[in-house]
């Protein structure tokens, strides 16, 4: 299994940062990074931070947005090409993005068909816009229940274009009681990157090699697609985890785990 390398979206190493009781600088996350044996950092290239991902021999492999997708088309553009501009003149590959939920975070209501439809259409728009950049937009699974993370699936794979990926987030399927090995092998098509995080029912698990989630099946079902994109970390550590291990061993952990298994794919 040939992929471009181990990449790790950047809120979970902020937010322990902040659990730990140390300010979240950018410079000190980004040097924990490289210090955890990873190739890049899904992060906002601004020339500020790409001076710093590139100090500590890191590439940024995305970007990551969330965005109200079910919302107006102008608008989500306008949010989006300043982060595609960037991203694709500091040579990253992915652009994710994450549907905001209907109702808002706080109180998120079921999304209803119409915006389903509407979202895939906004997708697929904003795919055809970032053509040119050669970027691959994906949409990054975040609903917690069923039937959000269901239509936010289905507005990719039932309504959006061909060229509109998923980023198959493991811990939010699991968490919304969907099979992220089956999305896999169901939708070979649009798989286009990953966040991988164990889980233990609602509960983050402290890495990847430990939980509910076969990530050897996993990593099989992208080895039968020819999956050779970026294999990124999103390991997230609320105080319900109990962490024994810092973020840095435990990014390591997971590397190294997760390394193991590909190289025998």
């Amino acid at each position: 299994m040939n992929i471009r390398g181990f990449s790790s979206n950047m809120y979970g190493w902020f937010e322990r940062w902040k659990s730990d009781g140390k300010e979240p600088v950018w410079d000190d996350l980004y040097r924990a990074c490289a210090e955890a044996g990873l190739d890049a950092v899904e992060t906002d290239a601004t020339p500020e931070k790409l001076a710093l991902v590139r100090a500590y021999g890191l590439t940024v492999s995305a970007s990551y947005i969330g965005l109200p997708l079910h919302g107006e088309y102008a608008d989500l553009e306008a949010e989006v090409l300043p982060y595609a501009e960037r991203l694709a003149a500091a040579g990253g590959t992915d652009l994710l993005v994450n549907a905001d939920p209907y109702g808002g975070w706080k109180h998120p209501l079921p999304k209803p068909e119409e915006l389903v439809q509407r979202q895939g259409d906004n997708l697929s728009r904003l795919a055809d816009k970032l053509s040119p950049f050669g970027l691959q937009l994906s949409l990054h699974n975040h609903a917690a229940d069923r039937h959000n993370a269901e239509a936010d699936l289905r507005s990719v794979v039932q309504f959006a274009d061909k060229a509109v990926g998923l980023c198959v987030d493991t811990g939010w399927a699991h968490v919304a009681g969907c099979d992220p090995v089956a999305w896999v092998r169901s939708y070979p098509e649009h798989i286009k990157a990953f966040h991988l995080r164990n889980q233990r029912g609602r509960v983050p698990a402290e890495d990847v090699t430990e939980g509910e989630i076969d990530m050897l099946a996993l990593l099989e079902a992208a080895a039968h697609i020819n999956y050779g994109g970026w294999i990124a970390l999103e390991l997230w550590h609320p105080p319900e985890t109990n962490p024994a291990r810092t973020m840095t061993e435990d990014v390591q952990r997971s590397i190294t785990y997760l390394r193991e298994i590909v190289g025998k794919l």
